[in-house]
């Protein structure tokens, strides 16, 4: 960790740095105009979090010390393996010079923490470049944090398809032009004329990814970029989409260099071999200190490499920013003081707790005696932390030590959906526009795991006390255990060890352990029937030869589905919103997989009429059920495991 008298050495040096450019004549900060947009969110502050503040500067300027060694982008990290971590990038514009480029990120470095203070992450975007910090993982599948915007002039009404034709076609082009660049930068520029209402006109625009992307990650964030235009910039003369990891712009005008690379004029070649002498001088006394700051925590460092290698393998390095210190967990925690317990689950005990930087935090702290504990903790990291999507728990990072294993999530303050549900008085505050709402919101989580995801995602375990509820009543789906790979083209899996809650396994998986997207579609409809009649799907919560599946169907099948609807909500509620979602439940819980709805389907059904609906048919009997249930509870299933309450499983598909 570096000391304050570290800091001070290096910021004496950064003054040196600045006189002796002055004395130089040349220009400290050139200017690059005013920032395109800047990223500065709300709920990323820090109050007095020197350490942070500390990395975060050295961080900077070793951004700003490496410009002239880069090849136009950059990444490092300062405090790796602590919870006051600070990672940061650049990326110049792949068709500007190394003068450009450095005068561009210098002034970024110096403006991103005048315009964003106190935060622990931030973009800024100019025309010639990006800078970027955070203190966590930003997906490159994700359109968050990001930007679209759009100049003020229009396309003329007649002239507008062929222009959306043109342009759109001439960005599929450069995605896939940039995707699959083999150069050191993966960034494209090109034209195309379109038919005016006069005359001939030109559409130019650019594309380009990170380099570190892969193909496939560099189309899919390009591709997402892409999608976020039509909603802002719709018949626009020129619009730019920003991204964490890519950015897309068009014009009318041509914005870009004609080269790949411009050089610097002559004039310029004296003061720019100053500035690198001066950087080098610079960097080698950043690199003394950092010498002595790698001997301070080399040892604990080296011990944390060791359990992450010996627990994640080859995926260790990109882990290491999301691990925290144990010390930082039982301040947080009060020392997992009773007061902090929020709950308890399967392999532990869960609890509150508050970062130096005031983010309040859910600590997941598996039990030492757990040995399944160990296998749900690695493969919920590797999974959760390629996953983002608002109705999904974000994971912050986790906790490894030689006898502690942790868990920590963003803190979601209003529980679980069954503590409302299930709940006489509790449920009485649940009206039906809420409970509607969080119908959707589940929705177009599973949806993202099934389709719009990194990773093709099967969770298995989907029930009300796996969906947690924000301070917004919002659902985010929770409890991504334990997961297996599958082949990439392999839609439906089969398994020896069934693990999940009864009441909410399909009836192809609960007798015979095969598993699909369609497994997680049944579950779907168990709990949209709960939400609607607020009831388990319990057999005794009934009667002794019904459970909430097979009411729901009689109740169907005489036309009086209204009945099962809970009787708190029963005068306020939606009619034809209840009855859609009975009959999108029953046709979510039917017996065969093929004769469920996929999840985009059921996306489709929510904002269409009940006459596009086609009729469910009869699902699973009671009397099977029971046979299920029985071989399940009675250990029939050889390697089998049952969790009533607390035991989550995934399965999830590289796409």
């Amino acid at each position: 960790m570096f000391s304050r008298n570290m800091f001070l050495s290096i910021s004496n040096n950064l003054v040196t740095f600045l006189l002796f450019l002055s004395l130089f004549g040349i220009e400290p900060f050139c200017s690059s105009g005013a920032p395109v947009y800047n990223y500065c969110p709300s709920n990323a502050s820090y109050n007095s979090s020197v350490t942070f503040e500390t990395n975060l500067r050295v961080l900077l300027e070793s951004l700003v010390s490496n410009i002239s060694q880069s090849d136009g982008s950059y990444s490092s990290a300062m405090g790796l393996g602590t919870a006051s971590v600070a990672s940061g990038y650049f990326l110049c514009r792949g068709d500007v010079s190394l003068t450009t480029c450095n005068d561009c990120i210098t002034t970024a470095a110096a403006e991103i923490t005048q315009l964003c203070p106190n935060k622990t992450e931030s973009i800024i975007w100019y025309d010639e470049c990006t800078l970027r910090f955070t203190n966590r993982y930003f997906s490159p599948a994700a359109t968050e944090p990001g930007a679209s915007l759009s100049n003020n002039k229009s396309i003329s009404a007649s002239d507008l398809d062929s222009f959306n034709r043109t342009l759109f076609g001439l960005l599929d082009d450069l995605v896939e032009k940039t995707a699959s660049s083999n150069s050191a930068r993966k960034f494209a520029t090109g034209d195309r004329e379109f038919a005016g209402s006069s005359s001939q006109r030109t559409v130019y625009s650019l594309t380009e990814c990170e380099p570190t992307l892969t193909s496939t990650e560099c189309e899919e964030c390009l591709q997402n970029a892409i999608s976020t235009l039509p909603s802002c910039c719709e018949g626009k003369q020129g619009a730019r989409a920003l991204l964490a990891w890519c950015n897309v712009r068009y014009e009318l005008f041509q914005f870009y260099n004609t080269s790949a690379t411009s050089a610097p004029s002559s004039g310029s070649n004296n003061n720019v071999v100053r500035v690198l002498v001066i950087v080098a001088l610079v960097i080698v006394s950043i690199i003394l200190l950092c010498g002595v700051c790698y001997f301070i925590f080399e040892r604990s460092r080296k011990k944390y490499n060791t359990l992450l290698r010996e627990n994640f393998g080859e995926e260790s390095s990109t882990l290491e920013s999301l691990q925290f210190d144990l010390a930082t967990m039982e301040v947080a925690t009060k020392k997992f003081s009773l007061e902090n317990r929020i709950g308890e689950g399967g392999f532990g005990d869960v609890y509150k707790g508050i970062l130096p930087d005031g983010r309040e935090i859910a600590v997941k702290r598996l039990s030492h005696s757990s040995g399944q504990g160990a296998a749900e903790f690695k493969n919920e990291i590797l999974l959760i932390a390629k996953l983002q999507h608002r109705n999904l728990v974000t994971l912050l990072g986790f906790c490894l030590g030689a006898q502690e294993k942790m868990l920590i999530y963003e803190f979601v303050s209003n529980k679980s959906l069954d503590y409302f549900l299930f709940d006489p008085d509790k449920s009485r505050q649940m009206k039906w526009s809420q409970r509607y709402k969080i119908i959707e919101g589940i929705t177009q989580g599973i949806l993202y795991l099934h389709e719009h995801s990194r990773l093709k995602v099967i969770h298995r375990d989907l029930k009300p006390s796996n969906v947690l509820l924000d301070n917004n009543m919002n659902p985010k789906i929770s409890d991504f255990g334990m997961a297996r790979m599958v082949a990439v083209d392999q839609y439906e899996g089969k398994t020896n060890r069934i693990v999940g809650t009864y009441g909410y396994m399909s009836p192809e998986y609960a007798m015979y352990g095969n598993f699909s997207e369609k497994s997680d579609v049944f579950s779907f409809g168990v709990i949209m029937l709960e939400i609607v009649s607020g009831k388990k799907n319990s057999r005794h919560v009934f009667s002794d030869h019904e459970d909430l599946l097979s009411y729901a169907w009689d109740q169907w099948r005489d036309q009086t589905p209204i009945n099962i609807l809970d009787q708190n909500i029963k005068e306020s509620c939606n009619v034809s919103e209840v009855v859609k979602c009975i009959q999108i439940g029953l046709l979510c819980v039917q017996e065969k997989p093929q004769d469920r709805p996929t999840m985009t389907q059921v996306v489709s059904y929510l904002s269409g009429s009940l006459s596009e609906l086609s009729l469910p048919e009869k699902p699973i009997n009671c009397n099977q059920s029971g046979i299920v249930q029985r071989m399940l509870v009675g250990g029939s299933s050889s390697g089998s495991a049952l969790s009533k309450n607390e035991m989550s499983v995934t399965i999830f598909i590289p796409r």
